[in-house]
């Protein structure tokens, strides 16, 4: 017994040291700059705004009463502050709402449309205050292209078409002549329409075969009435690994009715118990982690079963709805869907977005869920308050890579291990703006144990490098209403460069983004 609690120790020593080692050792990444390389759309970088909880009402839209400063009742400060990260896309008005959502019940004066019940959010009454005028009216002032979701669960194929004429057709018509009774006289090109949600769960539980049928059908009917080829059909598509649907729809949607095809993934570990936003230990961050980083498995295989039918990638690949999703803060209704926002969404954010910055021959367009006061916002509010959230700074950080050109990386991550289970600890992006300017986005995964990285700068072709950080003392922490700067973006010193080489030393749970020109 002696001798073997002496080997044990002699191992465990070994093993200990081994790790230590491993632990300080670098990683090196390598960069293959090419001029085929694909540009990373800008619409990765899109947002969500459904009509629940306090998204819309409360959130966005105050009324243009509200002593809350507002343009045609909509926050000023929400205008700015989004407009800051260059959103290029929002989508509206669902999600699950979508396909309960009759547009024709938002036009018109106000105090004359109807009111509906949301049945899938809290179960509140919905007033239609805030319709198709007020949203893309919205859009214009924020500059970013509107998504629209179309009912296909409990709508119609005229209902759907009269959508798209009221919205886009310049002409005598009935549709755009309502609209011009309503106060708009200029269509407002609506490109980007996605043809129903979530269509094997809430937006009907239908089959992939059964759903093929009837996008084929909606597609048919939504003519681009200025016939320019402006309208981009999205198809409802696969929840997480559900890889047969993505199959049944290339393979039975003509490709030119196709524009992109859409993928729900959440970072949840168990829908029943998905844990505290803020109140969380090691287990659960690396659980969350997990879901996170198994995007990159998602996009991989949804990406090689659309190579299979659209070898040429005409087809986008569109993540709209990707996030963090838990349970909702203490004493609010569990229907709004509402949660405070720490380091780990931070950390989950930037590994989300290098994901798809890597795979930008496909992705082309993204959602995060959802823009405010709802699952995994960016701006969160308190009457007149409002606050920026860790992840509003990452993609504030990340928004560098729009319509830049990917700088394909290498690299072999060390090791986040946590109670004998393992991940990456290290992901990365590069981009090329088209000014030269040299971006890498780079997150440490790992809650406890700082990484060693070095680039070589002269495969990047810069010299001069500067670069800020999003960090904080605890993974837990969280800007609040009480102290709404505790986490922002500062400038990081920590690295050097020798030799045409960068070394950086990334904190625990942490996101980078060097600038090199």
């Amino acid at each position: 017994m002696v001798k073997f609690k002496l080997k044990s120790t002699l191992l465990g020593i070994f093993l200990a040291s081994t790790l230590a080692v491993f632990s300080q050792s670098t990683t090196t990444v390598s960069f293959s700059a090419s001029d085929d390389a694909p540009i990373i759309n800008k619409h990765i970088y899109g947002h969500f705004a459904e009509h629940l909880g306090r998204c819309i009402y409360g959130g966005f839209y105050v009324g243009d009463n509200s002593s809350i400063p507002n343009t045609d009742g909509v926050r000023n400060d929400i205008i700015e502050a989004l407009k800051n990260l260059n959103i290029p896309n929002l989508r509206w008005p669902g999600g699950c709402f979508a396909d309960t959502y009759h547009w024709k019940d938002g036009i018109g004066p106000k105090d004359q449309r109807p009111t509906i019940v949301n049945t899938w959010w809290g179960g509140v009454t919905e007033d239609n205050s805030f319709g198709t005028h007020d949203f893309l009216n919205m859009c214009e002032v924020l500059g970013t292209e509107p998504y629209l979701s179309a009912n296909v669960g409990s709508g119609t194929v005229q209902e759907m078409a009269d959508w798209v004429q009221y919205t886009n057709f310049s002409g005598t018509s009935p549709m755009s002549d309502l609209r011009k009774e309503n106060g708009r006289e200029k269509p407002w090109n609506v490109k980007y329409w996605g043809i129903g949600n979530e269509a094997w769960g809430c937006g009907g539980n239908m089959t992939a075969e059964y759903y093929a049928n009837e996008y084929r059908k909606y597609a048919t009917f939504m003519s681009d009435w200025d016939n320019t080829g402006g309208v981009i059909r999205i198809a409802s598509g696969a929840s997480d690994d559900d890889y047969h649907w993505t199959e049944t729809l290339m393979k039975n949607i003509p490709a030119k009715m196709l524009g992109g095809l859409a993928l729900h993934h959440y970072s949840v570990i168990d829908w029943d118990n998905k844990g505290s936003a803020t109140n969380f230990g090691e287990d659960l961050y690396f659980g969350t982690m997990s879901e996170a980083l198994k995007m990159e498995e998602l996009v991989t295989k949804h990406s090689a079963i659309m190579d299979k039918y659209d070898p040429e990638k005409k087809i986008d690949l569109v993540v709209d709805e990707w996030g963090g999703w838990y349970d909702v803060e203490e004493g609010t209704n569990p229907g709004f869907l509402y949660q405070q926002n720490t380091m780990r969404d931070a950390v989950l954010a930037g590994a989300t977005l290098n994901i798809f910055n890597n795979h930008a021959d496909r992705v082309r367009m993204a959602n995060l869920a959802q823009a405010v006061n709802v699952l995994q916002a960016v701006i969160l509010t308190d009457d007149a308050k409002m606050i920026l959230t860790p992840t509003y700074h990452v993609m504030e950080m990340y928004k560098v890579h729009q319509d830049a050109q990917l700088i394909p990386v290498n690299f072999s991550s060390p090791l986040y291990v946590y109670n004998n289970k393992t991940l990456p600890a290290i992901s990365v992006s590069a981009s090329k703006a088209k000014n030269g300017t040299v971006h890498v986005s780079m997150v440490n995964v790992d809650a406890k144990k700082e990484n060693k990285l070095e680039l070589n700068l002269n495969e990047l072709g810069i010299k001069n490098v500067t670069a800020r950080i999003l960090t904080s003392k605890s993974l837990q922490d969280f800007n609040s209403f009480n102290n709404p700067n505790k986490i922002q973006p500062n400038q990081y010193k920590d690295f050097e460069v020798k030799n045409g080489k960068l070394s950086v030393t990334l904190p625990p749970f942490s996101v980078v983004v060097f600038e090199g020109k």
